[in-house]
C-alpha cells in the first residue's frame, strides 16, 4: 500500500468515527450552539452580580451566564446559600459600591413608578451602583433569598414589565416573567441615566440581540426535531405496513 493510499483510508476511517461534542469554554455550549460571535461586551456603569442557582448553570439556555458576558464589571458566582460566600462578602464590604437586590415583592421598591430626579436620589451619588440579581426558578430564586443571610438587609428593588418576556423556548409562569438577562436589560432602561451610562445609545439592546439570536436557535432545533420524529413515525408506520 503506498503513501496516498494510507492516507485515503485513515481519512476514511476519521470520518466513521463518533463525533464528540465540543464545549465551548466561554459560552459553555456545543460548539454549534456556541453564541460567543454574538457578544458585544459594553459597560453599563453598573457592576451586576450575578448569583446563579446550580441547577441554571446546567441549562441549555443559561441566561445569567449570557449576561455577565455581556457586562464588563460584572460577576458570575454559583451557590445556593451564599451567606459564607467570600466573592459575595467581599464585593459587599466594599465601600466604594452601594450594593442592593434585584427582587420582587411588597418590601421592594418600583422603579418604574420613580421619575428621572427620584431615580438621581434612591442611591448615594459618591459610590458606584452594585446590584445582585437572583437567576434561578422563582422556587429556587426564594430558597436563595431565604438561605443568604447577608442578602437579607440588602434594598431590594424590582419594576414592572411593560412587555411580555420573549423567552419562547421555556415556559414562564407568567407573560411578563422576565428571564434574567431581560430583567438585567430593563434596570440599564431604568436606572442608566442616573448611573451615568447614556440608555439613548442603546449599547444596551446588545443583551437582548445575543438572547433573541439563542431563542431563535433553540426554535429551530425544536423544529428540526419535531420533523424528524414526524419522518420517523411515517417510516415506521410504512414498514408495518409492508410487513
Amino acid at each position: 500500500m503506498n503513501l496516498a493510499q494510507y492516507k485515503l483510508n485513515q481519512a476514511a476511517r476519521l470520518l466513521k468515527q463518533p463525533r464528540y461534542r465540543v464545549i465551548c469554554e466561554a459560552c459553555d455550549q456545543p460548539d454549534f450552539c456556541c453564541y460567543c460571535a454574538q457578544l458585544a461586551a459594553f459597560d453599563p456603569q453598573i457592576s451586576f452580580v450575578i448569583l446563579i442557582h446550580p441547577i441554571e448553570v446546567k441549562r441549555r439556555i443559561a441566561t445569567g451566564r449570557m449576561s455577565h458576558l455581556s457586562l464588563k464589571n460584572s460577576h458570575l458566582i454559583e451557590g445556593q446559600d451564599y451567606s459564607q460566600n467570600l466573592q459575595v462578602n467581599e464585593l459587599l464590604e466594599d465601600k466604594n459600591y452601594h450594593s442592593v437586590v434585584l427582587y420582587p415583592g411588597v418590601h421592594s421598591q418600583n422603579l418604574s413608578t420613580l421619575s428621572n430626579v427620584e431615580k438621581t436620589k434612591l442611591f448615594p451619588k459618591e459610590k458606584k451602583l452594585r446590584i445582585f440579581v437572583v437567576d434561578g426558578t422563582w422556587a429556587t430564586a426564594r430558597k436563595m433569598m431565604r438561605l443568604s443571610e447577608n442578602l437579607k438587609n440588602l434594598r431590594r428593588v424590582c419594576f414592572s414589565p411593560d412587555k411580555p418576556s420573549n423567552f419562547r423556548v421555556r415556559k414562564q409562569p407568567h407573560p411578563q416573567c422576565y428571564s434574567t438577562i431581560e430583567a438585567v436589560h430593563h434596570t440599564i432602561e431604568l436606572l442608566g441615566d442616573s448611573r451615568g451610562f447614556p440608555v439613548k445609545t442603546r449599547l444596551h439592546d446588545r443583551l437582548l440581540r445575543v438572547f433573541e439570536y439563542m431563542v431563535e436557535r433553540q426554535l429551530q432545533f425544536i423544529k428540526v426535531s419535531k420533523e424528524t420524529s414526524k419522518m420517523g413515525n411515517y417510516r415506521k408506520i410504512n414498514l408495518d405496513r409492508e410487513l
